[in-house]
């Protein structure tokens, strides 16, 4: 009976991740830090309650935080730390809650298998300088953060290195966006 639940679970946030990407391609502008910081305006007092709450839920569907900071520059220009603030607290949570739920997904039966990409990805993350591969991963903008995350989740890195890995990539992120865009709007 559990294990049906499980599955259901499973497909479920699946079918949620495909939805969101397809969703994301056919209607970008939804996803747009205007749209965003429309949205997020709407909810008056609330809005950095909102703003916060949108960092964490995002990792569910797969979807970049960029925009988001963005639309937070854009709302919030004389409170930009805390801008930045809750934007790397909330991808972190984001982040260490895919961890956790990567393995609930299955993901650590693909690493389970002996193939040379896994065996790499396994050295990459495992070895000495593993910490620094994470970094360098939520850094690094072109690639999605999420994907780390339901990778060291489905190997079982230690969830401390990994928390710390992520907020430091993402706090030297984030503080180029935050700090940078402030510049230009």
């Amino acid at each position: 009976m559990k294990e049906s639940y499980i599955t259901f679970f499973r497909r479920f946030w699946i079918v949620l991740i495909i939805g969101f990407i397809l969703y994301n391609c056919f209607f970008p502008e939804t996803f747009s830090r205007e749209s965003i910081a429309m949205q997020i305006e709407a909810c008056g007092a609330y809005g950095l309650i909102v703003f916060f709450l949108c960092h964490i839920i995002r990792g569910f569907v797969m979807l970049p935080s960029t925009a988001l900071i963005f639309a937070g520059v854009y709302l919030f220009p004389n409170d930009l730390f805390l801008v930045l603030l809750l934007s790397v607290i909330g991808i972190v949570i984001s982040s260490m809650i895919v961890y956790y739920f990567s393995d609930k997904l299955g993901f650590a039966k693909i690493f389970d298998k002996n193939t040379k990409t896994t065996n790499l990805v396994k050295e990459k993350l495992s070895g000495k300088y593993g910490p620094l591969f994470i970094i360098f991963w939520a850094f690094f903008p072109l690639v999605p953060t999420d994907l780390i995350c339901y990778t060291a989740g489905a190997m079982k890195i230690n969830p401390i290195v990994f928390a710390l890995s992520i907020f430091i990539g993402e706090l030297i992120l984030c503080s180029i966006y935050v700090y940078g865009s402030a510049y230009f709007i």
